[in-house]
């Protein structure tokens, strides 16, 4: 696909005149953008949601391209990429939604923009794919408090208007600096090191309990494979369904295998007698540790494995030098117990059709309704009061 020309008339600045604006709907063009893209990322330092890897691992692997279809943003100065705004059309129940590109795979999305560009550049990104329609709605969630499309919300000159959406999304986190990972270990209550002993204790009995790192030769299919296994069981006793782990699905070795080769990920495991009763896929940029899918085998659940595990990989990466694990989406209550920091991710929405101002306003109507609900019912247990602000958290597990 050729380079589309900006349709800033010749009144712009001289800023807009020598920006042209393009936009890939074609898997050969993104191809075609890959190495040009790759170096924006990596001079953005940007997450890893945001490289062109990962979009394109996503979109080879999508289980359901048939209603799926790129509407990817550039921005060029000359040869030179200076903006990605990776962005798809996805169409749910009839409703063509314009979304994040891999937004079901990704933690925290945005628009990639070249070190010190002005952020105006989002905005009239975003006017120009209004413009091109082809979509009813547009739902933009996993929003850093720092994204660059939280600019977005600002009044445009011609572009859809977004708005704040009801559906946010938590991260939470353990942030500090420590000597080592002992002495984060010895940090923690007295109750949390004695249940973390008596766990261990139980898993070990009659057996040879072991934590560890695979190996950068060792072949990632096995332990990938358990993984998926060990999700779908959880999957299946919670009522849920996710696409990355259905069995024979390329999606989870595609995205791991984007990790592996820029030299992010790093998949721990506890093993019981050489059998892996827990599992978790993280990725580590910089200071800060990423646990991206984690999962354990109930059949152990009396000795807690994937308890064991998370203190194991976090006292690794202490030591490793990481000063934040960051749990990702989701505010699964496993997490509260050791977590010292919370981060709300925002979600904008925006109606462009009559289509798709109904179906927000749908939306808008089940939320109110069943808030009214969760404030007004008896609660049934400690954690009912809590049961609306889990839905992101419970969002997020379903997808992966």
């Amino acid at each position: 696909m050729t380079s589309k020309p900006d349709a800033t008339g010749a009144q712009g600045t001289s800023l807009e005149q020598a920006t042209r604006l393009e936009i890939v709907r074609t898997t050969e063009r993104l191809q075609e953008i890959g190495d040009a893209w790759e170096t924006l990322w990596e001079q953005a330092d940007a997450p890893v949601f945001q490289c062109h890897a990962w979009v394109a691992a996503w979109w080879h692997a999508v289980p359901d391209p048939h209603r799926r279809g790129l509407m990817i943003v550039l921005a060029w100065s000359g040869d030179r990429l200076d903006a990605v705004m990776p962005l798809a059309i996805c169409r749910l129940h009839g409703i063509r939604v314009l979304e994040w590109a891999a937004k079901d795979y990704s933690d925290y999305c945005d628009v990639l923009l070249r070190p010190c560009t002005d952020p105006a550049l989002a905005v009239r990104m975003w006017d120009y794919v209004s413009a091109q329609g082809g979509f009813d709605a547009a739902y933009l969630p996993h929003l850093l408090p720092t994204a660059t499309a939280t600019t977005l919300t600002r009044r445009t000159t011609g572009g859809l208007a977004l708005h704040p959406h009801h559906r946010q999304a938590t991260s939470l986190r353990v942030v500090g600096r420590w000597e080592n990972g002992q002495a984060w270990f010895d940090s923690q209550s007295g109750n949390a090191r004695r249940n973390y002993r008596r766990a261990l204790k139980s898993l070990s009995e009659g057996a040879k309990v072991e934590f560890r790192r695979l190996g950068p030769g060792e072949q990632l299919g096995p332990a990938l494979q358990r993984c998926a296994e060990l999700k779908r069981a959880w999957c299946a006793r919670n009522g849920l369904i996710a696409p990355l782990f259905d069995e024979g699905s390329p999606m989870l070795p595609a995205l791991a295998q984007v990790l592996a080769d820029k030299n992010l990920l790093h998949v721990f495991v506890l093993e019981r007698d050489g059998i892996i009763v827990a599992i978790t896929i993280n990725l580590v940029q910089h200071d800060t540790m990423m646990a991206y899918v984690t999962t354990y085998d109930s059949a152990f659940e009396r000795g807690s494995p994937g308890y064991i595990l998370l203190y194991d990989y976090i006292r690794w990466a202490i030591d490793q030098g990481a000063t934040c694990i960051d749990f990702l989406c989701g505010d699964e209550d496993y997490k509260y117990r050791f977590a010292n920091q919370q981060v709300t991710l925002a979600s904008f929405v925006g109606g462009r059709t009559l289509l798709g101002k109904m179906a927000l306003q749908s939306d808008r109507v089940w939320h109110a309704v069943q808030s009214y609900r969760s404030r007004h019912q008896r609660p049934t247990s400690k954690a009912a009061p809590r049961a609306n602000d889990e839905r992101a958290g419970t969002e997020a597990v379903a997808e992966r």
